[in-house]
């Protein structure tokens, strides 16, 4: 089921967020000091391109740097990238189809508000 979920997925909602997401990475790995923004970006363009049966978790050990970097992602660029899964959510969720895309736009908001300090890992069923 998660096989179909994303490949519908990729055609009404990945493909563009993930585009949002290489290109927020491309913008910070071009300033040098913001390398690991670009990073984390390119890390969640993966998980926006197919999402379900995977999760985004905390990884261990990942402290007060990974919250001082979410504090400055969230500035820079995770406020907007936030924005747009909301409203991408919200569109999807006008059709009865598309409630379950929606619902996982609305579960990648935290992680494109804070991705620094996660980790993206596979469901076991």
């Amino acid at each position: 089921m998660s096989a179909l979920l994303n490949v519908i997925w990729l055609l009404f909602a990945g493909f563009w967020l993930a585009l949002g997401y290489v290109l927020a990475g491309i913008v910070c790995c071009l300033l040098i000091i913001t390398i690991p923004f670009g990073l984390a970006a390119f890390r969640i363009a993966g998980y926006a391109l197919w999402p379900f049966g995977r999760t985004v978790t905390e990884r261990a050990g990942a402290g007060i740097p990974s919250l001082l970097g979410n504090v400055l992602w969230v500035l820079v660029a995770g406020f907007w990238l936030a924005v747009m899964h909301i409203v991408t959510g919200i569109a999807l969720c006008l059709t009865v189809v598309g409630i379950p895309l929606g619902l996982g736009n609305f579960k990648m908001v935290p992680v494109s508000l804070l991705p620094l300090g996660r980790a993206v890992v596979a469901v076991r069923d």
